[in-house]
């Protein structure tokens, strides 16, 4: 790894973009000056506390923990100048105006430190063109650093050199973006809009042709390009909404400005007549669909009106109460949306591949006809522009998953389909004169069978597939995100049964055994404790640590249909076994004498949660969410929760001079009652489920690389297990009483209903130990027996059984 380090971070600008920048900035635990200008009068720094404040009450939430805000100082361009040459990285992200951006530039370049970074967050302008306002001394580590919004929930940045950007500066900026930040970084090129927004816009303004053309409503063509085809729920035009309509048009007129009307023909390299293609499909700055690079005048009169998206309170779409309305353009105003895909068209759906394409591309129905037009025509535009705007295909692709939520990228949806035969139909359509640009398909696509494959992905311009980088950071993605065509090693295989699979990756560590679930969701049945207990006996008698670890979820609890089944037909008996099965499988995790690591990804819910809590260590993704969730279900954790966090309030109550455990208990009771779930490792650290020794790690892709050497670690400095504990202070009835009166208030105040309050005071009485005096010595065996008593008996009740029913039956928590 380079040992290039940033210290601290300057963002120029608290708009919605820099504002939630310098917020993921201090998840990752940089330190930042937020900038601004300063107000009239009043507080200098006015602007940016009004900007901080307000992430404050965004959803989804931009600091992953609420004390990270303390990370951020503020500032603004009257006073605090100076203070730039304490950073190592300053990001631009004011509006999208290049006057604007020439004017601050040159205020900022005499107080930057010699060997800063500066980077622009600019959508689409031109990099080339920013870093000539910079003083020489400072281009050669200047480059384009554009996030998508919102930038801690977003995977992508591209990165857009400048012609002077020094490679060393680039590769550091690439490792520091990926590995600090957790991002999924693309090289674009200097083109209008780079990649991501070159392709989303094309496509944005490709939907709302064919919609007009084919009287189609925005409800209704948010249903058919939502999750069916595989793109997010926010769709099309709710997607409008979230970016903001008045961005929207600064965007598409970049595009428009830049991208210049197609040349007239010239002589091809034959020596006869053709287009100004190239081999390539570059167009050398001019773009063959220049005329649907315009902002729709339905667009421009709702921008007009205020009428500017999800910021605004309305766009595209409106609520009015508990109804959603959407924009009629027949109507010119709102009514109910109402779209949904018809039957017929949802039968076209359920096909697969080039049959599917066929059959849309040959029914009469609007719908129909408008799946099949909006991909043939991104397909086509793709195709003719991979050469001058991507490196390869991969860019393209990953693009569209990482900065617009995309399953696949066109190009994979293309492949999937069957290359030759779409480019087949694509040609019919353009030669018929259906498309957007009469403009061919490059010459190319004939060549190939499909662009991404085990040799790389194809690059247009270089005419050949090109592998991933080669940049050593992205060593520690054991597993990277695949793409259609690629595979990966599947590790050789020690030991499985149906629910587990022990495992090890030769070309990694041979010492260190990898246990992953099978399971649907990754649920804990008997199948899954039993493999747990024998990869611990395995792992200690072969090995020198264990790592769990699987795709995200991590695991989201105990199998709910096989304690439902087991319940209908009264085995009880065999529910206790089982209860008293998974409590071992989680001592074991503990006292193993190996070091046991979760390398936790996604959800780690109820029992998921659990074997989390009781391994050596954990390493876990920044976005994980542990939770002790057993009181969705009418339950309580038994698989050791409770008496793990009853061990850890008298532990951390020893170091007090009032021993007061309860003290301790407290929030641990509140979490389990109300079934509360971490928003991120860090909020998991603050209620309790992560320790300091924890590891965080901001890019999911490195959490099994992270686990696996600190498992390593361990063994090699001679690890041994903790002691069981000789004693835990219960904080016994007088806890119970305590949580009592909390649970009294809650239910008087319509919080929690009649078996809510039954179900917590179970967690209570687990918690704290049983109905015994407060301060009594138990032993850790002691609290786990309670805690299964207390679960057995809530799932004999008529309340939980139904609570387990719903759950199963739809996915959602009844309140009974």
């Amino acid at each position: 790894m380079s040992r290039f380090f940033i210290r601290k971070v300057a963002v120029l600008g608290a708009g919605v973009m820099g504002a939630q920048i310098a917020a993921h900035l201090a998840n990752a635990g940089v330190p930042v000056l937020l900038f601004d200008l300063a107000p009239s009068e009043g507080d200098g720094n006015g602007v940016v506390r009004k900007a901080l404040d307000g992430l404050k009450k965004l959803k989804p939430a931009p600091f992953g923990e609420k004390s990270l805000s303390a990370y951020v100082d503020a500032a603004n361009y009257d006073q605090h100048l100076e203070r730039l040459a304490d950073c190592d990285l300053v990001i631009e992200a004011i509006a999208e105006k290049m006057e604007w951006k020439e004017a601050l530039y040159q205020k900022i370049a005499p107080h930057l430190k010699a060997d800063a970074i500066i980077a622009s967050n600019t959508s689409g302008l031109s990099i080339q063109h920013l870093a000539g306002v910079m003083p020489e001394v400072h281009r050669s580590r200047f480059c384009g650093v554009h996030f998508f919004n919102p930038p801690r929930y977003m995977n992508l940045v591209e990165i857009i050199p400048c012609a002077e950007s020094s490679v060393a500066t680039l590769d550091d900026l690439e490792t520091w973006l990926t590995s600090t930040l957790g991002k999924g970084v693309i090289r674009a090129l200097d083109t209008p809009n780079f990649v991501a927004n070159r392709v989303g816009c094309a496509w944005l303004l490709m939907v709302a042709h064919h919609t007009r053309r084919l009287g189609l409503g925005f409800d209704e063509v948010d249903a058919l390009t939502g999750t069916r085809i595989g793109l997010p729920k926010s769709a099309t035009y709710r997607l409008l909404d979230i970016v903001g309509l008045d961005t929207l048009g600064h965007v598409i007129g970049n595009m428009q400005a830049n991208l210049g009307p197609p040349s007239p023909p010239r002589p091809s390299p034959e020596g006869g007549e053709g287009s100004v293609e190239s081999r390539s499909g570059g167009f050398d700055g001019v773009d063959p669909w220049h005329d649907c690079y315009g902002v729709p005048a339905w667009i421009k009169g709702l921008i007009e009106s205020g009428a500017l998206g999800q910021k605004a309170g309305r766009g595209i779409y409106r609520r009015e109460g508990k109804t959603t309305r959407v924009f009629d353009l027949t109507l010119n105003d709102y009514r109910d949306s109402t779209g949904s895909i018809a039957p017929e068209v949802e039968a076209l759906l359920k096909l697969k591949g080039i049959e599917r394409l066929r059959q849309l591309r040959a029914s009469p129905h609007p719908q129909a006809q408008l799946l099949w037009a909006i991909q043939r025509d991104i397909f086509h535009y793709c195709a003719v522009h991979l050469g001058a705007i991507a490196e390869s295909a991969r860019d393209m692709d990953l693009c569209m998953r990482w900065g617009y939520g995309w399953s696949r990228g066109p190009f994979e949806i293309w492949q999937e389909a069957g290359w030759q035969e779409v480019a087949a139909l694509i040609s019919e359509d353009i030669e018929a004169g259906k498309t957007l640009a009469a403009t061919p398909l490059p010459s190319w696509v004939f060549e190939v069978d499909g662009v991404h494959g085990e040799a790389g992905s194809w690059s247009a311009s270089q005419g050949k597939p090109l592998g991933r980088s080669s940049l050593p950071v992205y060593r520690r993605q054991l597993y990277p995100e695949l793409l259609l065509g690629e595979s990966t090693v599947a590790g050789r295989t020690v030991w499985e049964n149906e629910g587990v699979r022990l495992w090890v990756r030769d070309d990694v560590d041979a010492g260190i055994a990898l246990l992953s679930f099978k399971t649907r969701m990754h649920a804990i049945g008997a199948d899954v404790v039993a493999g747990v207990m024998e990869a611990v006996a395995r792992a200690e008698n072969a090995f020198d640590g264990l790592v769990i670890w699987q795709e995200p979820p991590f695991a989201v609890g105990a199998n709910l249909k096989e304690v439902a089944e087991a319940v209908a037909a009264g085995r009880f008996e065999e529910l206790d076994g089982f209860i008293q099965e998974f409590q071992r499988a989680s001592l074991a995790l503990k006292y193993a004498r190996v070091p046991t690591i979760a390398a936790v990804q996604g959800m780690a819910l109820g029992g998921g949660c659990e074997f989390a809590l009781y391994a050596s260590e954990r390493v876990a993704a920044f976005e994980s969410n542990f939770g002790l969730v057993e009181a969705g279900v009418g339950l309580i954790p038994a698989g050791g929760g409770c008496a793990f966090l009853a061990k850890r309030a008298s532990d951390l109550a020893a170091a007090m001079a009032t021993g007061d455990v309860f003290a301790f208990l407290e929030s641990s009771f509140m979490n389990v009652a109300q079934a509360r779930v971490s928003g991120s490792a860090l909020e998991a650290r603050a209620m309790g489920y992560l320790r300091g020794s924890d590891t965080v790690v901001m890019n999911t892709r490195e959490v099994l690389f992270v686990a696996m050497r600190k498992a390593r670690a361990l063994a090699d400095m001679g690890y041994r297990p903790p002691l069981a504990p000789r004693a835990i202070h219960a904080a016994g009835r007088t806890g119970i009483a305590t949580c009592e009166m909390t649970l009294a208030n809650m239910r008087a105040g319509g919080f929690i209903s009649d078996y809510d309050w039954k179900v917590a005071r179970a967690a209570a009485v687990a918690l704290c130990g049983g109905e015994i005096d407060a301060g009594t010595l138990v032993t850790e065996q002691w609290i786990l027996d309670v805690e299964r008593r207390e679960f057995l008996a809530l799932l004999k009740t008529p309340e939980t059984q139904a609570r387990i029913r719903h759950m199963l039956e739809t996915g959602k928590p009844l309140r009974n």
